[in-house]
């Protein structure tokens, strides 16, 4: 069969692949299906050997980048190392000791030992240094992924890392220091021109963009609503219908289409509000060697993947959102996560059912160059700092899984069939009536078969010729006149954009008919005027359109300098370039993305000083809270375009950053760490939701595939359920109090006005508690019953109450009336959280609960923390819908009285070793601190027993002595020196006696009398300090009449404070002399 072969007539038209080509034809009532002898067969009938298939394994490479200027600012710490060029070592941050080794093909270490040469390209700074620079990472990746095109392979390189990792930068480049995609371009067609003048090349260069399960083509101008569809060919597999795949004769004409696409792309993710770090971007480079005198062709496909940003769930996604599944912006890099390690398990010689490659868009693109007909390359590029250790451990990892992948690649060879092809010429010509554009865009083939090579060319030159000319204006104008440049979160992007100020006033909006025309989140249909005039630029928003100028809002006519920074919008960023006089020398690269934002952060009052950064001690700045201040300042862009999304889509939301001290939370006060938040407001119904960082990124991924449907002019109405603006409605931390428990170890009560604090550091409410010891029936216990040492009640009952009276002057329900408040607070190894009742609609809700604890048996553990710990009492806001906080008591272990038990440790102890059922506990337990109580109180007795034993013998002793004393006095110089002192006193008769009792009386009560007087003094400065607090939250009246009654009160109570303050110190200090006289009275008689 070496011709077409006429089958019988059909009614309808089909399509198959079998072991040869095969396609229909249809012709009023007849089908003609044509069949094609397969590739592998010559002219002659006899099949041309085939190669066989080349089994490899993917090739993996590691690259670790210098600190970014953020991580710089975090002072952040470099866990990364590698020892050779194929291991890398990453050390955990909380625990240096240990660090997990990592092998690859190649590992670059690019964080340091460079320097600048003078053309601006990084190079090693010493011959020792192990630095690797943009031309050695293409010297072993990009001239393999050559050397195989030139055999006929197809070749893919993957770039894979968290965003801002430095896949860009490997990939394309920045400035002098040129990728790999532009590397291995230039050099392909500079072998081409070295190469046999009398074979034929044909390359073809086609961009594309994957963004949120849609394809858009970056070489057309033309945005296709839904994107480019993916289609399956059984022979070709998948591939992207309608994408423009442009001929190219030179490196130059590469170069250009680079450019347009990189302007399409910006223009695109300014108008999305898509960041190109959550887009995956695809270069195919078809090259094909056309050999005449062999009758065959050699065709390869180069892919260069520049994958989106691949932070962890965890960190950066919806960790413990409901809408965790629904955001399809990441889906293309899961699913490419579930294919690399089927295809892994599939190497390791595990059962695989199935490779999710039709899961997404990626995937199906990728399917050859993950476990297909390819030579894979996979580039991971990794963050050296601390901050980023779980990013990066995650990105190894992942790597590592690659590696094992196995791809079964072929030379890709086919016999040129000049004869077979005119047999389809002369069949088609038969149709009659039939158009070619009645036929299937797979039959037409791509436009590479549609037109010929020679006519595809020409085309190109014309397009780079328009392209050329256009860029020689643009860099004309730029040199003439001031403008704007746009600067993206992608460095890459920046610059792309040029909008030229030329004399006279120009508006700038979304509007066709604007001079300059924006596009973006925020952005008006006139949004701002330009006025070129007199040698100066000024800018005027429109009503109450968004323009930031140097990080401050304006709102009339601003003069703009060379070098200010516009913020036009939500977050549509610029860098005014001034007249060329005014230009010099400058660094532009300084001004990045995060410039903008910081700057911006500073204008608002946000700092890393501000949040805490430097400890005043050492002067060092805190890692932790730099890298929040560095959360806080990156959330912000976003924040802003929520609110923006919010506005137009008119849900009525208000967002806002907040820094949780999460020190609010620790009863010893430290401050551990921060947090940042989100605080979301319905400005209609004052409804507050608190969102985690993790959350609201989730949730703006979701509410840009909203938005793109709104301004798709599709249906952008969901659910309820479904709806990224919505949450149920839930209970408000507002703020917390610290009330220290010191004055319950001293058996002392405690009656203050606490502020309740929240996440800013402000006073949200004001707590009025009560914290007392009383005796097991609630009685409160006196001053009789204060104690110098803690010590003192080891090993005793303990009873108090905490009573919490009321709230004062709460914010949250002077805001809305209809709303509430509930209180929670945990003491000690309380297994939960005891809340109050609720209160509703009243400012100053009288909340007056108490609650009885007990400890039967107060452990040094329970003493310590009174003495140094803080009962932490929370304060949370109800709003109308929400469920009310509400606590089991059943975990709780409580007295025959009622009462709740603390410091149980030894019941815990008792449970776990399984000594005693949770029936047994109450009884049995009592029964052991009674024993334990009458034990104690035996000791206690005998140890006085002891004591007036000892007593009683030095009595007899003295009575002794003094019989003796009465003998003549010449037998003194015969006694012992030891009696001698007591002998002579006894001599002295009555009086010394006398005097004698006294000094031992003052030698055992002095002790007694300093620990009274020190009770009395505490008990003073407890009432001085209750004073003080009241003159603290003593409001001046609004009303200017009572000014003068308010003053003057204030001034008695002033007095009265110093007076008393003064009078404890007075009495503390007489009643101190007054024993210290006492004890060397004692001590001068007694020698």
């Amino acid at each position: 069969m070496n011709g077409p072969l006429i089958i019988d007539c059909l009614e309808t038209a089909c399509f198959c692949w079998l072991s040869f080509q095969c396609f229909s034809v249809k012709h009023k009532r007849c089908t003609f299906y044509i069949i094609f002898l397969p590739n592998n067969s010559t002219n002659n009938g006899k099949m041309m050997k085939m190669p066989m298939p080349s089994t490899e394994s993917v090739k993996v490479a590691v690259r670790v980048r210098p600190f970014s200027q953020r991580e710089k600012n975090s002072g952040s710490k470099c866990v990364i190392s590698m020892h050779s060029r194929t291991t890398t070592i990453i050390q955990d941050p909380k625990n240096p000791g240990h660090t997990k080794t990592f092998t690859f093909d190649l590992a670059y270490w690019s964080h340091s030992g460079f320097q600048k040469d003078k053309d601006g390209v990084f190079i090693s700074a010493d011959p020792g240094s192990k630095f690797a620079g943009q031309k050695e990472v293409f010297h072993d990746l990009g001239r393999g992924i050559l050397d195989s095109a030139w055999q006929g392979y197809n070749t893919t390189l993957l770039a894979y890392g968290q965003t801002g990792s430095g896949k860009s930068y490997s990939m394309i480049g920045f400035g002098a220091n040129k990728g790999i995609i532009p590397n291995v371009c230039e050099e392909l067609f500079q072998a081409i021109e070295n190469r046999d003048k009398n074979q034929e090349y044909q390359v073809t260069f086609s961009m594309l963009e994957i963004y949120n399960e849609q394809v858009r083509d970056l070489l057309s101008r033309i945005k296709k609503p839904g994107g480019l569809k993916v289609r399956e060919d059984q022979q070709l597999g998948f591939y992207v219908d309608g994408l423009q795949s442009v001929p190219c004769e030179n490196y130059a004409q590469i170069e250009r289409l680079m450019e347009q696409g990189a302007k399409i792309r910006t223009t695109a993710s300014t108008n999305m509000n898509a960041s190109s770090s959550r887009s995956h971007m695809v270069i195919t480079i078809q090259f094909k060697q056309v050999f005449p005198d062999r009758g065959l062709t050699k065709q390869s496909s180069i892919n260069l993947v520049d994958l989106a940003g691949s932070e962890r769930q965890k960190s950066s996604g919806s960790e413990g959102d409901r809408l965790r599944e629904g955001s399809r912006v990441n889906l293309s890099l899961t699913n490419l996560g579930n294919v690399i390690s089927a295809l892994a398990d599939a190497a390791m010689g595990k059962k695989v059912l199935h490779v999710p490659y039709r899961d997404s868009v990626l995937t199906k693109l990728l399917q050859s160059a993950l476990g297909g007909n390819s030579r894979t390359t996979l580039i991971a590029a990794i963050s050296p700092a601390d901050i980023c250790y779980e990013e990066t451990l995650s990105t190894l990892r992942y790597a590592e899984r690659a590696k094992k992948i196995r791809n079964k690649a072929v030379v890709n060879t086919s016999t040129l069939m000049r004869e077979s092809r005119a047999e389809n010429d002369r069949l088609l010509l038969r149709c009659g009536n039939c158009r070619m554009a009645e036929l299937p865009a797979c039959l037409l083939g791509p436009p590479s078969d549609q037109m010929s090579w020679v006519n595809q060319l020409e085309q190109a030159r014309r397009e780079c010729q328009q392209h050329y000319v256009a860029i020689a204006q643009e860099q004309q104008m730029m040199k003439t006149f001031p403008h704007l440049l746009n600067v993206n979160e992608d460095p890459q992007l920046t610059g792309v954009l040029k909008h030229f100020i030329q004399a006279g006033s120009c508006d700038a909006g979304k509007a066709a008919s604007n001079a300059i025309t924006l596009q973006g989140l925020g952005i008006s249909e006139k949004h701002a005027s330009f006025t070129n005039s007199g040698g100066k630029v000024t800018v005027t928003p429109y009503g109450k359109c968004k323009v930031i100028v140097n990080g401050v809002p304006i709102t009339t006519k601003t003069k703009l300098q060379h070098l200010d920074r516009i913020i036009l919008g939500s977050n549509s960023a610029y860098l005014y370039i001034g007249f060329p006089s005014e230009r010099g020398s400058e660094d532009l690269s300084r001004f990045d993305y995060d410039f903008f934002q910081l700057e911006r952060a500073a204008a608002e009052g946000v700092s890393a000083d501000k949040l805490g950064a430097v400890n005043s001690g050492d002067g060092k700045a805190d890692p932790s809270v730099l890298a929040v201040f560095q959360d806080y300042v990156k959330l912000m862009p976003l924040v802003a375009e929520a609110n923006q999304m919010s506005e137009e889509l008119k849900k009525g939301l208000n967002m806002e950053l907040k820094v949780k001290n999460l020190a609010s939370s620790d009863s010893r006060g430290c401050d551990l760490q921060k947090e940042v938040t989100v605080k979301v407001t319905h400005q209609r119904t004052h409804q507050v939701w608190i969102w985690s960082k993790a959350k609201f990124i989730n949730r703006k991924f979701l509410m840009e595939e909203l938005y793109q449907r709104f301004l798709d002019g599709e249906d952008s109405q969901v659910a309820q359920e479904d709806d990224p603006f919505w949450d149920p409605v839930e209970v408000v931390h507002l703020g917390s109090a610290h009330i220290w428990l010191q004055s319950l170890a001293y058996c002392m009560k405690f009656e203050e006005q606490v502020e309740f604090l929240n996440c800013d550091g402000l006073e949200e409410a004001v707590l009025h508690i009560h914290i007392k010891p009383c005796s097991p029936t609630g009685q409160a216990r006196g001053e009789e019953d204060v104690v110098t040492d803690p010590v003192d009640l080891l090993g005793q009952r303990m009873d108090f109450q905490i009573r919490l009276v009321q709230c004062l002057g709460t914010k949250w329900l002077k805001e809305d009336a209809e709303r509430g408040v509930q209180m929670g607070y945990r003491i000690y190894d309380l297994p939960n959280t005891l809340y109050t009742k609720p209160v509703w609609k009243i400012v100053n809700p009288q909340i007056d609960e108490t609650v009885q604890f007990t400890t039967l048996n107060a452990s040094q553990e329970f003493l310590n923390y009174l003495q140094t710990n803080a009962l932490i009492v929370d304060l949370w806001g109800l709003q109308e819908g929400c469920a009310e906080l509400s606590c089991s008591r059943l975990d709780l272990m409580v007295t025959g009285e009622g009462h709740i038990l603390v410091d149980t440790k030894k019941i815990s102890t008792a449970m776990d070793t399984g000594q005693v059922t949770s029936n047994q506990i109450p009884e049995l337990y009592l029964k052991l601190l009674k024993l334990e109580q009458e034990t104690e109180l035996l000791r206690n007795i005998n140890r006085v027993l002891r004591e007036e034993n000892v007593l009683l013998k030095e009595s007899i002793e003295r009575t002794s002595s003094s019989q003796q004393g009465e003998r003549p006095l010449k037998s003194w110089s015969h006694q012992p020196s030891s009696t001698r002192k007591i002998t002579w006193m006894t001599a002295q008769g009555p009086l010394a006696r006398d005097i004698n009792q006294i000094c031992t009386t003052q030698q055992v009560s002095y002790d007694r009398e300093f620990a009274r007087a020190l009770k009395v003094f505490y008990q003073s400065i407890n009432v001085a300090r209750g004073q003080f607090l009241k003159l603290r939250h003593y409001k001046p009246p609004e009303d200017d009449q009572m000014l003068r009654p308010f003053v003057h009160q204030q001034s008695q109570m002033l007095k009265d404070f110093g007076d008393l303050l003064e009078s404890s110190l007075w009495k503390l200090k007489n009643d101190v002399a007054l024993i210290v006289k006492q004890k060397k009275e004692c001590l001068l008689h007694a020698e």
